[in-house]
């Protein structure tokens, strides 16, 4: 089905606006689809042609340019991007540089009198907009914002007294109580072409792909783009989301959705998401899936944070974490980040982080408790370190996800709560699937042993063929000590 404005629309367009004949901009960000694009819809309903865009500039992104995973995986959704755009007879067209000066030299050269673009709400997208939005005004062009990426916007939501949530569950009960749009926003047929193309530059000139290659598993995971968005959330719908509360703890089976790429860079929408499970339980979704959908919720929660709060990308959001005495360990830091703690489940889900550049939810939370309780290592060391290898690297979510972790956050899990890798491994991943597919020197070991190697008798060890201390390393903390170590430094902060 093909969007078109109706027919009265279109003579009331044509008739009243002088710059319907003119080109509009559309800027392409995080919104990487054709289908349910606001920005793009409206320029399609209010201009007879559309300049598809993308501007690359990294250095706008202050101390949060794009990490090498997130690298990789631009490159093929931009790809992916321009192959939807030319079967619908148009095309996209590359810029790099700052926002502000690649908009008005295309501006200049294809006489465009608008540019359309959804909304970001980083900080310094928030900062980057307003001026692009205000100095294009200024010289008489239309320059407006869309909602493309959230249900809800974060002014949207508030308290009694007006001011923002910082808990998650009043949060999504404000939010549940307000409609969801229609997402019924369809790709369009065509796009009509303006009558000359601008200059676009080479993706490949941009070198977002790794010059050494260890991104290998990534192209076995994942179909980066708009269809393998579909894809994802289709299998997901079909084989996943009835079994989803139980399911989606255990590592070693395919019980997530692993849509948080494709919602990152906007392959496809939340309110896509939403509807697709209303649609798919008739409008009544069972337990299982309104689990998932709260899901969507911490998304929405993790930006609403964000937008009111954005100093948290570096700083505790519950300021007497700013004292707390973290450790400055290289060596521990090194371990941690290479998957040889000599912890399995802690190390396994290292090694998938740096082999397909995501991890299962319930284990970036035990890898997240040992780090900031077992090693007591600062949270914004892991939130760096996912920034750069995950691909699914979200200011918001990422910057939530640790402070929660870490006990400094909105609703964050208390400090004194730390995750035993031990019973999360045998809870979790009782047969080991997940272990052995990440560590394959300790695969042999059994079932009762495959989680804390250590208390394997010597004979079990020589058959299995491990070493400890060679083949795989021994523990490089006691949990136990650690522990306590962390709750008597989480004690002290307590005092005056």
């Amino acid at each position: 089905m093909a969007f078109h404005a109706p027919a009265l629309v279109y003579t009331l367009i044509m008739s009243n606006s002088s710059n319907y004949s003119c080109p509009a901009i559309v800027w392409f960000r995080q919104d990487l689809r054709l289908a349910d694009n606001p920005a793009l819809a409206h320029a399609l309903a209010h201009h007879s042609s559309v300049i598809p865009v993308y501007i690359h500039g990294p250095e706008e992104e202050g101390n949060w340019t794009p990490g090498g995973a997130t690298r990789w995986w631009l490159h093929h959704s931009l790809e992916s991007l321009a192959r939807d755009l030319l079967r619908k007879g148009s095309q996209l067209v590359l810029r790099s540089g700052p926002a502000m000066k690649s908009l008005k030299t295309l501006i200049a050269e294809t006489g465009a009198t608008a540019v359309y673009w959804n909304r970001r709400y980083e900080p310094t997208s928030i900062a980057r907009d307003q001026i692009v939005k205000t100095e294009l005004r200024s010289t008489g062009l239309s320059a407006e914002s869309f909602k493309g990426s959230l249900l809800f916007e974060p002014w949207e939501v508030a308290t009694k007294t007006g001011g923002p949530y910082q808990v998650f569950t009043p949060f999504w009960k404000s939010c549940l109580a307000k409609p969801v749009e229609s997402a019924e926003i369809p790709s369009p047929e065509e796009i009509p072409s303006p009558a000359q193309w601008p200059t676009s530059e080479s993706l490949l000139d941009w070198a977002l792909l790794p010059r050494l290659k260890w991104d290998a598993g990534f192209s076995q995971d994942w179909a980066p783009g708009e269809a393998g968005a579909a894809a994802n959330l289709a299998r997901f719908l079909k084989q996943a989301v009835s079994t989803y509360r139980e399911g989606r703890n255990n590592p070693g089976q395919p019980g997530t959705s692993r849509l948080s790429p494709h919602l990152h860079f906007g392959e496809i929408g939340p309110r896509q998401v939403w509807h697709a499970v209303h649609a798919a339980f008739r409008g009544q979704p069972h337990d299982d899936a309104r689990t998932f959908l709260s899901e969507i919720g911490w998304r929405e929660f993790a930006y609403h944070i964000l937008f009111h709060f954005p100093q948290t990308p570096v700083s505790p959001l519950r300021a007497d974490f700013a004292r707390f005495p973290w450790e400055a360990n290289p060596a521990q830091l090194r371990a941690w980040q290479r998957g040889m703690t000599g912890y399995p489940i802690v190390d396994a889900g290292m090694r998938e982080l740096w082999t397909t550049g995501w991890m299962h939810n319930r284990v970036r939370m035990i890898v997240g408790s040992f780090l900031t309780k077992d090693l007591r290592i600062s949270w914004t060391e892991g939130a760096r370190w996912f920034w750069d290898t995950l691909l699914d690297a979200d200011l918001a979510s990422n910057t939530m996800g640790w402070q929660w972790i870490g006990g400094c956050g909105a609703d964050a899990a208390p400090y004194f709560r730390v995750f035993n890798p031990m019973t999360q491994g045998e809870k979790f991943d009782p047969e080991g699937t997940y272990v052995r597919r990440w560590i394959p020197e300790i695969s042999k070991l059994s079932n009762r042993t495959i989680h804390q190697p250590w208390m394997a008798s010597s004979e079990e060890l020589r058959r299995a063929g491990v070493q400890l201390g060679a083949t795989y390393p021994e523990p490089i903390v006691d949990h136990a000590e650690a522990r306590l170590e962390a709750l008597e430094a989480f004690g002290k902060l307590k005092q005056p």
